[in-house]
């Protein structure tokens, strides 16, 4: 018997990504393989907690995480299984082999949600405008969104929808989430129309009142710097910080589109997660800043580092006024 396997990031873009495959192709048998929006080496763990008589064979799915953080685990995966693979972010040579597909597009305007609605033909577009709303790209997702005919208020409830997917993905571990991402996923898996899910389930209700709660916390803070260059914040090591940081980030870079953004949430370690967000009228070099330093990747609009150690935090300033000096 088959076995299948559906891995992706647990963030707007991953989950909306799959939503349209699995609308397309049905496979309510595939294991869920999901984590916080920065736990990416995900192949990683599908081979760790998977017997290699299971993989042989199996039809694996990878969505929105990183081909060059995976790399390793690709390489050992048996070459009898079929691998489909589809993301946006740096991803260096890209394997050849085969039984393997993969759809990778690192272009600034893209994300995974609109990589899988141009291989489905816009089959389920609205999902896609969904996940590139939670991505941040907002012109990308009006773009797309131009030929489904949306009325009045419609096109925001898509845009609010993906800033809540999105919300719901950051945090350190999946105790700091409203919503482990495969449950949210679950969630929104009935509804081939991402307007029933708004106005139907309980689940959104509860995104959105932790989102207005959490934000608002967030503005309310001042920043650790604020110059011409851009503005970086630091953020308490509490749960709706973990939660709150990319959605502010973007939301920064939205209100200041000619400068770049930085948050950095402070651990319980001496170490900070940090999110990166370049200009937005020059989106390039979030990737370059953050691949400097140990656990840094993203693409080039937006990028992070999982875990800044407190004694670098002046060389990662220095480094992020020499990137986005305007």
């Amino acid at each position: 018997m088959t076995a299948y396997f559906d891995i992706f990031n647990g963030d707007a873009d991953g989950i909306c990504a799959l939503q349209q495959l699995r609308l397309a192709a049905p496979r309510p048998q595939a294991e869920l393989i999901t984590g916080v929006k920065r736990d990416i080496e995900l192949v990683g763990r599908l081979l760790s907690a998977t017997p290699a008589a299971e993989l042989a064979g199996a039809e694996i799915t990878v969505l929105d995480i990183s081909l060059e953080r995976n790399r390793p685990a690709l390489a050992t995966l048996p070459p009898s299984c079929r691998l489909f693979y589809a993301d946006h972010h740096y991803a260096g040579e890209i394997p050849a082999g085969p039984n393997r597909e993969f759809h990778i597009d690192p272009d600034s305007q893209q994300c995974t949600a609109l990589i899988v609605d141009r291989l489905l033909a816009g089959r389920y577009r609205a999902w896609a405008v969904v996940g590139a709303f939670g991505d941040n790209l907002h012109d990308p997702a009006r773009r797309a969104a131009a030929e489904l005919g949306l009325a009045g208020g419609e096109l925001e409830e898509l845009r609010e929808l993906g800033e809540l997917l999105n919300y719901n993905g950051y945090g350190q571990q999946l105790a700091d989430l409203h919503f482990p991402p495969a449950t949210l996923y679950r969630e929104l898996a009935p509804y081939p129309e991402p307007l029933a899910f708004c106005r139907r389930s309980a689940a959104m209700a509860d995104l959105r009142r932790g989102f207005a709660a959490d934000l608002g916390r967030a503005r309310e803070l001042t920043p650790l710097r604020d110059d011409a260059v851009g503005r970086v914040y630091q953020l308490p090591p509490r749960p709706w910080a973990r939660r709150v940081n990319g959605v502010f980030a973007n939301e920064l870079a939205r209100s200041a589109p000619d400068r770049a953004h930085a948050l950095l949430v402070e651990g319980d370690d001496d170490h900070f997660l940090v999110s990166v967000r370049a200009p937005w009228q020059r989106p390039s070099g979030a990737d370059t800043l953050c691949r400097r330093f140990p656990g840094g990747g993203g693409r080039a609009a937006a990028a992070g580092i999982n875990g800044l150690p407190a004694a670098q935090i002046p060389a990662f300033l220095a480094a992020f006024s020499e990137i986005f000096q305007p």
